[in-house]
């Protein structure tokens, strides 16, 4: 009965999922994002928002203050709905060192430059009112720079960072859309690049919002 009961449940949802691959691909291909295009680029501006990189007794911590971020990003298709992904982004802000009662004590300045490379999978739909739109998650790897100084001084850091990002691409027209992202930069600061000093820092979510303009050719 089990084994009767298993068969009989995944016929039903295999009819189910096929039924709505059915539906959504006639969906996409009345109104589809783009064209076939093998490329798209990215232009696009947002806010970024740092995590803490140390966190010390009684509430201290360390971290850069939220700023603007600009970047662009490259696709291309390796299949119908999976692209692979090249991201450049560009900020800069005050190192804080968080201290109670006292606020936010500007140490250092710091410029960021961030580079990865990924996958997106897309997932193309219209909604009831005819609008073509295609929500996508990312996940990739690359490095965070930091140039950093403080009065006559100055040092740079490179640091690992994994990234996972998700949003939606919605169609302006056949080769324009508009796409709305959040992105999460996750990673450490190595604290040994810039004092010398071997400390272990704690692993820290960047999140860059950001909205652009993406061109498909």
């Amino acid at each position: 009965m089990r084994t009767r009961s298993f068969v009989t449940a995944t016929a039903t949802v295999a009819a189910l999922l096929t039924t709505i691959g059915s539906v959504a691909s006639a969906q996409v291909r009345r109104q589809p994002l783009v064209t076939g295009d093998l490329f798209d680029v990215t232009p696009y501006v947002g806010y970024m928002v740092f995590g803490d990189y140390m966190k010390g007794p009684l509430g201290t911590s360390i971290s850069n203050a939220p700023a603007p971020v600009y970047g662009a990003q490259l696709g291309m298709k390796l299949a119908p709905n999976v692209s692979l992904l090249a991201n450049l982004a560009t900020t800069s802000s005050d190192i804080k060192a968080g201290i109670p009662l006292l606020g936010g004590l500007s140490v250092a300045h710091s410029t960021m430059v961030l580079y990865d490379a990924g996958l997106q999978l897309d997932v193309p739909m219209t909604t009831m009112a005819g609008t073509t739109f295609s929500p996508f998650v990312q996940a990739g790897a690359g490095a965070i720079r930091y140039d950093l100084s403080q009065s006559l001084l100055s040092a740079t850091a490179t640091n690992f960072a994994a990234n996972v990002g998700v949003g939606a691409d919605f169609a302006l027209g056949s080769e324009v859309g508009l796409r709305l992202m959040v992105k999460d930069y996750i990673g450490k600061f190595d604290f040994k690049d810039v004092t010398f000093v071997d400390l272990t820092g704690e692993t820290a979510n960047n999140f860059a919002f950001s909205a652009g303009v993406r061109f498909s050719f």
